[in-house]
């Protein structure tokens, strides 16, 4: 009998993690977003406003390692299928935290929502690349990925801002319902199409592997990821860049909201734009990636943000540029600029710390997720020196993480640990 040739449809399994990708950002970028509504609503400091989006990154310091045990063990169904469960529940909470009117249940709703998205950030990447039969395909269908990460991480901050209005005086959970009521939406649409799709599992530990673990036959390495100097400066590089990443638009848009003159609406506006940067800064980057080297990307990025971020700081906020019947603050111009550097930056560490880790890449995959947890930390740190010295001026710690990264690119990315068996 011939052997059936008929290849298994997994398009709507890849849209389905097309969604996911956007909703990473969209939810991550929704705790940033919401620090606007706490401070009127809960009466939080700027440091204390960050608070939902330091619970959302902190979970991924206690999910990263075990995400990843998940997936070997369970396969990518059944983790996506719980990481979307977890989702809904998390921004159910956050939903709920406006109507009961308590600080901590928004906290713990945002806590809950960043073990979802250190999931869904495990599965989402080699998920795509699996269902495009890995090669080029794969990474084309990971690229589209990125892409609509970063359209969810554009559209969240506009469409907060603007269900807010244009004073902070409005600012309250139960106008931003209609976003969270749209991510659970989602979610649940999410959960149904995984549930009906046929998902390959080529990575899930097999029969064998699960009991030579049980038995314990399974001889530990001497090496890890930790053993070579390059990752560990990179693990450390990836956790200021996230906080790099977040920090910017976070801390500006608490700033900016809060003048009469600019408001939550224009301000929302202006924070979409920067992850609207970002994506025309990831097109780009991928345009030039194959010419360019990560160390020379890494390091011409990094010393841009810091002109950027020095505009940001000594510009006068009063000068603006006229837009229609708006002024815009031209240093939260350059914020919104500080995206196109950003963009690329998480590629070009990833790439630079991975590079000749052999069998150890996967593993310091998880790692490098545990260690995302910078962005909640620093923005933290951030805001709590603003509620000190000022917001703008608070953006020097930020300064101090991009000459770290401008360190790493030239110094602290070389392998000098050639010696390790990597086969």
């Amino acid at each position: 009998m011939a052997k059936s040739t008929q290849k298994q449809n997994y398009t709507p399994a890849i849209v389905v993690m097309f969604a996911l990708f956007f909703m990473i950002a969209f939810v991550t970028n929704l705790a940033g977003s919401m620090g606007v509504i706490v401070t009127n609503q809960f009466g939080a400091s700027k440091a204390l406003s960050q608070l939902g989006s330091l619970a959302n990154f902190i979970a991924y310091a206690c999910m990263g390692i075990p995400a990843g045990l998940i997936l070997q063990r369970k396969g990518y169904k059944f983790t996506s299928r719980a990481a979307v469960i977890v989702g809904i529940v998390g921004v159910g909470i956050q939903f709920l935290s406006g109507y009961v009117e308590s600080f901590a249940v928004y906290v713990a709703g945002a806590f809950v929502a960043g073990f979802a998205m250190c999931m869904l950030n495990i599965v989402v990447n080699p998920m795509l690349n699996t269902l495009g039969g890995g090669g080029n395909k794969g990474n084309q269908l990971i690229q589209f990925g990125g892409s609509c990460n970063s359209i969810g991480g554009t559209i969240a901050p506009v469409f907060v801002g603007w269900l807010v209005g244009g004073t902070i005086a409005n600012a309250t959970v139960a106008k931003a319902a209609p976003v969270m009521i749209i991510a659970m939406a989602i979610f649940a649409i999410a959960f149904v199409v995984i549930s009906l799709t046929n998902i390959p599992e080529p990575h899930m530990e097999t029969p064998e592997q699960k009991a030579a673990r049980l038995a314990g036959n399974i001889q530990k390495d001497q090496y890890s990821p930790l053993s070579f100097r390059h990752f560990v400066l990179g693990a450390v590089a990836i956790f200021f860049y996230v906080g790099i990443e977040v920090g910017i638009p976070n801390t500006a848009n608490i700033y900016f909201s809060g003048l009469d003159w600019v408001g939550p609406a224009l301000t929302g506006t202006m924070v979409g734009a920067y992850w609207f940067c970002m994506l025309l800064g990831r097109l780009g980057g991928g345009a030039i990636g194959a010419k360019v080297s990560s160390k020379a990307m890494l390091c011409a990025t990094s010393c841009l943000a810091i002109a950027f971020l020095l505009c940001v700081i000594f510009i006068p906020e009063t000068v603006a540029i006229k837009f229609g019947e708006s002024s815009i603050p031209l240093c939260l111009v350059f914020m919104m600029l500080c995206g196109l550097c950003t963009s690329v930056m998480w590629g070009a560490i990833f790439n630079l710390s991975a590079e000749g880790l052999g069998k150890y890449t996967a593993s310091a995959s998880g790692i490098f997720m545990t260690l995302v947890c910078g962005g909640g930390i620093i923005p933290f740190v951030q805001n709590l020196i603003a509620d000190k010295v000022g917001s703008l001026q608070s953006y020097w710690l930020l300064i101090a993480c991009l000459a770290y990264l401008i360190f790493y690119a030239l110094v602290g990315s070389k392998n000098v640990n050639r010696d390790i068996p990597v086969e």
